[in-house]
């Protein structure tokens, strides 16, 4: 691994010459927010946390993600920023905004160590590689609610839209300890919208744009009483388009060559009431329904027609409050649902709807001001309704416990947590990170963690290939990074890791073409992420660089579809009543799992926006702008050049 090395050693040394830079113009660096954050005073409530206020849409300043911004995915408790011992990245509502994107997919390409792939059209089946991580080894959560198809072991991430999405935080490297099943590669929360204390307001969105595609958005929120203990958000999205055609016919000449469309509806509704400063209680709820068309491989007739109905459902409700002045208990029960119905031709092909149903209890202790124990029990119930085969339901029961500590300039923090599961019996996982303050402004941080994830139901049960005597896959991960926060530039960070990966789930053949899975597989992966949120001047910038290397121990070949170089540069500055933006995404060749090589490619998206009055404003987006013809996985499709324009509405806060 020389290489992903010496890119750590250049990238340290390029942020210590940014900092001789600033130190040599006279800009005065502030202290740390993780210095700054020792007290609890010093970091907002974790109500604030989730419930992020809206930016407005006329605002002009620069808005890059400030380093006191509170996170709660990488420890379970808030904490700022850039205190977080695992990497963590933050995309708020601005963020969302600047990027053009519309699906959660989209977003999360821009992120440190994440690759995407997309099987078609809008709204196609999409995979998610962080850190070199299979596809089900990232665990996706709306509101905390886990919302994975119990049968793939994956969640539909092109069919999350960010209309109603408040904020993303995602968590790279194994957080087992944490989450459980299935947060090897990391973990992606999703946070909605809630309405803020302030009276009740409505705006909207429409929008027009290539491949005939469609899109509103109505949204009103606010508080229902003058003291604004109660408080609510009801918002209503409708994407439609006309999409392209999922594979390309000069590979496989039997396909249907007809554009794929892709239909959707989402809705968020939340509502919460505060009792007083310490108690609140609360309900949310989510759904995104669509309906996307695709190309199947197995078409009989290059005439079929295939599509889907899906919906992503999280429904929660929670009570938060102080039990004494040093412990804080949440208590949540909650349903994340994952539906698919498959059609051939109009006739019914398949069903699959999934269910998670969990009901989460946890508490924190602060001992001092800086020091906090986590602990809390997490029951899951998970079911499948299949037409295709059928499965008994699994129940988890998980404990877990943590510390999380400051001693001087050191960091701990450490969590344990252990699944009892009704199908194959328990797991246990572990986390112990490490960080030391060499300046207000450096740190180093060390990290080693084992993790897991369960076999999914198709793994498991299905017809003719599941196996039920299945073990989880298994992972140890090791992580040294190097950080700077300030803010005269932002968060940077270099981090290099290694995962290795035993009892991997691969398909053995047994013999006349037929295939059961098992516990065999060997993986290891090994590279160099840096990444960097700020801003230069008044010029948000974010840019991410990975080097890795995704290895099949056992036939010494690159894990499918990971590339072993990557990188996004975004950049977004405000002047007047205009905001102006591009983003920049490179990557390397990849290996398909058919064998195939794809070619390397870069994507340069534009966007722009003005603010017409206080209250209007409308907004463009230029996607790949030089038409860039690519592959993420072999023959199918991906989008052309597209140009898409908005038109809003929101009152000035």
């Amino acid at each position: 691994m020389r290489t992903p090395i010496a890119a750590a050693v250049l990238l340290a040394f390029a942020g210590w010459h940014l900092t001789a830079y600033a130190q040599s113009t006279g800009a005065s660096a502030p202290p740390s927010a993780s210095s700054a954050a020792g007290t609890a005073a010093a970091v907002p409530t974790a109500a604030s946390a989730a419930n992020a206020s809206a930016v407005p849409a006329h605002a002009t300043a620069a808005t890059a993600v400030p380093l006191d911004t509170v996170v709660v995915t990488a420890s379970r408790m808030r904490q700022a920023l850039a205190d977080a011992l695992p990497q963590t990245t933050v995309f708020d509502r601005q963020a969302i905004q600047d990027s053009g994107a519309t699906d959660l997919a989209s977003l999360l390409s821009m992120a440190p160590g994440v690759q995407i792939s997309s099987s078609g059209s809008f709204g196609s089946t999409a995979g998610l590689y962080l850190r070199g991580a299979d596809s089900t080894h990232t665990l996706i959560l709306i509101d905390g609610v886990r919302v994975d198809s119990t049968s793939l072991g994956q969640a539909e991430l092109a069919q999350m839209q960010l209309d109603q999405v408040d904020r993303v935080e995602i968590v790279s490297g194994n957080v087992s300890a944490l989450y459980g099943s299935g947060a090897i590669g990391g973990v992606v929360q999703v946070f909605t919208k809630k309405g803020g204390d302030h009276a009740p307001y409505f705006n909207f969105e429409t929008e027009l744009g290539s491949y005939g595609t469609q899109r509103q958005r109505a949204s009103v929120g606010g508080a229902l009483d003058a003291d604004g203990s109660t408080t609510f958000d009801v918002s209503v999205s409708r994407f439609k388009t006309d999409g392209f055609a999922s594979i390309n016919t000069q590979l496989a000449p039997g396909a249907n060559p007809n554009p794929d469309g892709f239909q959707n509806t989402s809705v968020n509704a939340t509502l919460k009431h505060q009792f007083n400063q310490d108690w609140d209680v609360g309900a949310t709820f989510y759904e995104s329904t669509g309906r996307d068309y695709f190309t199947s491989a197995y078409d009989v007739l290059p005439t079929d027609i295939n599509h889907e109905e899906n919906k992503v459902r999280a429904l929660s409700a929670f009570v938060d409050g102080k039990l004494t002045s040093q412990w804080t208990s949440h208590l949540k029960a909650a349903v994340g649902d994952d539906q698919t119905t498959a059609y051939l031709n109009q006739a019914e092909n398949g069903r699959y709807n999934s269910s998670n149903r969990q009901l989460t209890w946890q508490n924190e202790y602060a001992l001092t001001a800086a020091q906090k124990i986590l602990f809390g029990y997490e029951h899951l119930e998970q079911t499948l309704d299949s037409d295709q085969y059928s499965v008994p339901n699994r129940n988890v029961n998980s404990e877990f416990v943590g510390y999380e500590g400051k001693f001087g300039a050191s960091q701990f923090q450490f969590n344990v947590r252990h699944d009892q599961y009704s199908d194959f019996g328990g797991a246990n996982s572990y986390y112990a990170g490490y960080g030391y303050n060499f300046t207000s402004q450096w740190k180093f941080i060390a990290s080693y963690s084992d993790a897991f994830t369960a076999p999914s139901f198709n793994q498991l049960y299905y017809p003719d290939y599941g196996n039920p005597a299945l073990l989880p896959e298994r992972s140890h991960s090791m992580e040294a990074a190097v950080q700077y926060d300030a803010q005269d530039l932002g968060l940077m960070r270099v981090t290099a890791f290694q995962t290795r990966y035993t009892n991997l789930i691969n398909a053995v053949d047994i013999g006349n073409y037929n295939y059961i899975a098992e516990n065999i597989g060997h993986a290891e992966v090994q590279g160099v992420e840096a990444s960097w949120a700020g801003h230069i001047g008044l010029t948000d910038v974010r840019a991410s660089f990975t080097i890795q290397d995704p290895v099949n121990l056992d036939t010494d070949s690159d894990l499918p579809q990971r590339s072993r170089r990557f990188l996004t540069l975004s950049a977004n500055r405000s002047y007047a009543n205009w905001r102006f933006g591009g983003q920049w995404q490179v990557s390397a060749a990849r290996m398909d799992s058919s064998g195939v090589n794809l070619g390397g490619f870069g994507l340069l998206d534009l966007t722009a926006r003005y603010n017409i009055t206080k209250s209007w404003y409308v907004m463009g987006s230029f996607d790949n702008v030089f038409n860039k013809h690519y592959e993420t996985v072999y023959t199918y499709n991906t989008p052309g050049r597209g140009a898409y324009i908005t038109l809003g509405w929101s009152p000035k806060l």
